[in-house]
């Protein structure tokens, strides 16, 4: 049973239990653009200058109403507390395991890779759209960013421009011409 350990389960049935063997010194960076980290760096100054303060502050005003065993704003403030907090060493956490990648420093020769700008067609519809492939915190549709694990930007990497990349998704496999490459 080496690298097992032993264990009851909640019927007292033995069971084998596979043990951790991830190593606490080896940290897998995640990739995140330079805009990606900027954001994420934002927002934990918010949360540190802005956010943790007035949460302070609305404890101690709810402290200050007496009884604590029913009082509803000192349960919310404690909440939001622990809300903020968990934000807080999420953002610190995504950034000391980021490695930083700035597009724009990229020799990747016009290959889709990580960060790149890539100009499609749907070679159904005749429809162009632009996207540029991003961690997975920093995918938003909206702005055209995609995540480097979704299926259309894993069926992208390692492809140049006039190559054709075949997309299985959810809704079916579509064909997008690759038109454009760029490292913005």
């Amino acid at each position: 049973m080496h690298g097992d350990a032993p264990s009851r389960g909640a019927a007292g049935v033995r069971i084998a239990v596979p043990a951790c063997r991830t190593d606490p010194k080896i940290m897998i960076k995640t990739p995140l653009t330079v805009a990606g980290a900027e954001k994420l760096r934002n927002e934990l100054h918010r949360l540190k200058t802005v956010e943790r303060p007035s949460v302070i502050a609305a404890i101690a005003e709810a402290r200050s109403h007496g009884d604590l065993s029913e009082n509803a704003e000192y349960d919310a403030a404690k909440e939001r507390q622990g809300f903020v907090e968990g934000r807080i060493k999420e953002i610190e956490g995504k950034i000391s395991s980021a490695q930083i990648i700035d597009p724009k420093l990229l020799d990747a020769d016009g290959r889709c890779v990580f960060g790149a700008t890539v100009e499609l067609e749907d070679m159904d519809t005749g429809q162009t759209v632009m996207y540029q492939i991003v961690g997975d915190d920093e995918a938003d549709l909206k702005e055209n960013k995609i995540s480097i694990s979704s299926p259309i930007a894993r069926a992208l990497i390692g492809k140049f421009a006039g190559d054709i990349a075949e997309v299985h998704a959810p809704g079916g496999v579509r064909e997008y011409e690759i038109i454009d490459v760029r490292y913005v």
